[in-house]
């Protein structure tokens, strides 16, 4: 099993109005996979799970958000146990979620880091710094 691609269709940041910060912002980075199907890969003659996603970065208090929804490619031998399972209970086995999961992870927050930086938002990951030798 293996994710084999991905793509962002789209990406999407606000930054609300200046307000004075009284407390430590929080952010919360979470994805979701909100439809998975079956499509054919006519270069590799396989059949793969095409699986839509959203990545949502939310900042609290309120001072902005990030989304980027995309598609993620995975090719297994086990289609249709795993379309069984999401037609049923609307989630993915747990081996695979973890591995679409992590993955989605990675790459999502690279780009929301990015996309932060830009907007002047909290970075969703803490930043290494270095110190001076004492």
């Amino acid at each position: 099993m293996a994710i084999i691609g991905m793509s962002f269709n789209s990406v999407e940041g606000r930054r609300e109005k200046p307000q004075e910060i009284k407390s430590e912002i929080k952010v919360n980075s979470s994805p979701v996979i909100n439809d998975i199907r079956e499509i054919t890969l006519s270069t590799l003659g396989k059949k793969a799970l095409s699986m839509d996603f959203e990545f949502r970065t939310a900042y609290d208090p309120k001072v902005g958000e990030i989304k980027i929804g995309g598609e993620l490619l995975y090719l297994t031998d086990k289609n249709k146990e795993i379309l069984k399972k999401w037609e049923k209970e609307k989630k993915l086995p747990d081996n695979v979620s973890l591995e679409v999961i992590n993955y989605l992870f990675r790459k999502c927050l690279l780009k929301v880091s990015t996309i932060a930086e830009d907007l002047q938002l909290p970075p969703p990951i803490p930043m290494p710094t270095v110190k001076p030798k004492k």
